[in-house]
């Protein structure tokens, strides 16, 4: 479900995106160093989004260095690092435990059951450490499972159980800036869970399973529809975004917000494009 909070690259500058991929190999050093090799297996763009989120707006300095890893054991990496790298490590790992369970539960994949099996111990002392979160997260994605039980068709109550699971994970502190983050989180919830059931519409009716967005695709403006949804939704989050005070990092920030969001949802539909041209041809 997760990967779809990312940056538009051809709109960003090479500094800029030095400085994204030195979050995105912090993120990765933190998983390694809190939750080890499994750790690294659950990293997410999602993740890294959250984590510069978190760091302008609450201006921490970062730890930076260069090093190797394991996927690119040739060369050195700049790295970013703080507190937020770990919280938001500490936050993949709750994810994608509950995650990987899921797809057990649903799909019986082996391959799920043996990750989670090596994420419990790793998701009890995350649990322990931020009860409220995975709190959250254990009851929005139960809620998520009783609305796949009854076929629940309401796009909106569907999707608005992953946004409270996001709008916990963005307000980490419950301060003065809460009720923009929950905004934000909500709406960015809301777009991240309709694009995951966008994108696997077609799979879902093959195989029979449940999709929120079943009942919509009958429709004869059902890509419109769609289209407009996900643009109010951002749109949303983005006037969320612009109350709050962040001047670090906010020109990245905005290239994910504004465009980065957008880059699978145009991959989709131009393979959709080239489908229909061959169908005509």
């Amino acid at each position: 479900m997760f990967g779809y909070v990312t940056i538009n690259r051809s709109e960003l500058a090479d500094e800029e995106y030095t400085r994204y991929r030195s979050y995105y190999c912090g993120l990765c050093r933190a998983l390694q160093q809190r939750h080890g090799l499994s750790g690294q297996l659950v990293l997410s763009y999602d993740m890294v989004f959250l984590q510069m989120l978190l760091t302008s707006l609450y201006e921490y300095e970062c730890q930076s260095g260069t090093s190797r890893c394991v996927p690119h054991p040739t060369s050195k990496h700049p790295w970013l690092y703080n507190a937020f790298s770990e919280y938001c490590a500490d936050m993949s790992v709750a994810l994608s435990y509950y995650n990987l369970m899921d797809n057990w539960e649903d799909e019986h994949s082996a391959g799920s059951l043996v990750l989670a099996k090596k994420l419990r111990k790793k998701y009890e002392t995350v649990s322990a450490k931020y009860p409220r979160q995975c709190m959250a997260i254990h009851y929005c994605l139960n809620q998520l499972n009783r609305c796949e039980q009854e076929n629940c068709q309401d796009m909106d109550v569907v999707s608005g159980h992953f946004g409270q699971l996001m709008a916990e994970l963005l307000d980490v502190h419950r301060d003065v800036w809460s009720a923009d983050l929950q905004e934000m989180g909500m709406a960015l919830g809301k777009f991240i869970y309709l694009m995951d059931a966008y994108e696997d519409l077609k799979k879902d009716q093959k195989k029979g399973r449940y999709n929120p967005l079943a009942s919509l695709a009958t429709q004869p403006d059902y890509e419109q529809q769609v289209h407009d949804i996900l643009v109010m939704l951002m749109a949303q989050c983005a006037s969320a975004f612009e109350r709050l005070p962040i001047l670090q990092d906010a020109s990245i920030l905005r290239n994910i917000i504004y465009s980065g969001v957008w880059t699978r949802y145009t991959e989709l539909r131009q393979l959709q494009q080239k489908g229909r041209g061959k169908a005509d041809s």
